[in-house]
């Protein structure tokens, strides 16, 4: 399987159970080997006290675009840490986008950075985010067995 093909596969495999990012109506735009860009639209329900999108909604989908970047090579990967620094206002009624992409990976360990743009392309927030890998398969092993012929 090529590195582009994993990536699509593992993420497909993810998107099928992440009911977070689903229900949050998330779309993944792009996947690929430490990559992924993932934009979500900002609904009444998501706005604050001051009328604009809750940062947790923002912090959501900058963490959904760097699950699935970092879990692009087919290991199931975590998040050991993450940060981020709100830049400007997410508006009700904008899709926002999350660009993912890896800085570094090393071993187990992964740095990814994400922004999370509006729909005029300006950054409202950067996010870091560290992964660990885990010593399983995103993707069913497959069936090895044969039938026997009759």
């Amino acid at each position: 399987m090529t590195p582009d093909a994993l990536a699509r596969a593992s993420a497909d495999e993810m998107w099928r159970t992440d009911r977070a990012s689903r229900a949050l109506g998330m779309q993944i735009v792009s996947v690929g080997p430490g990559t992924a860009v993932l934009t979500m639209p900002v609904t009444v329900n998501m706005a604050n006290g001051h009328g604009i999108c809750h940062g947790g909604y923002i912090f959501t989908l900058a963490d959904s675009a760097f699950a699935f970047a970092c879990n692009s090579y087919g290991k199931v990967t975590v998040a050991q840490s993450n940060t981020i620094t709100y830049l400007r206002p997410g508006p009700v009624g904008a899709t926002l986008t999350a660009t993912a992409r890896e800085v570094a990976r090393s071993g187990r360990s992964g740095l990814y950075d994400v922004q999370v743009t509006g729909p005029d392309g300006v950054a409202i927030a950067e996010f870091r985010g560290q992964s660990r890998s885990l010593d399983r398969d995103i993707l069913p092993a497959p069936d090895t067995t044969r039938r026997e012929e009759r």
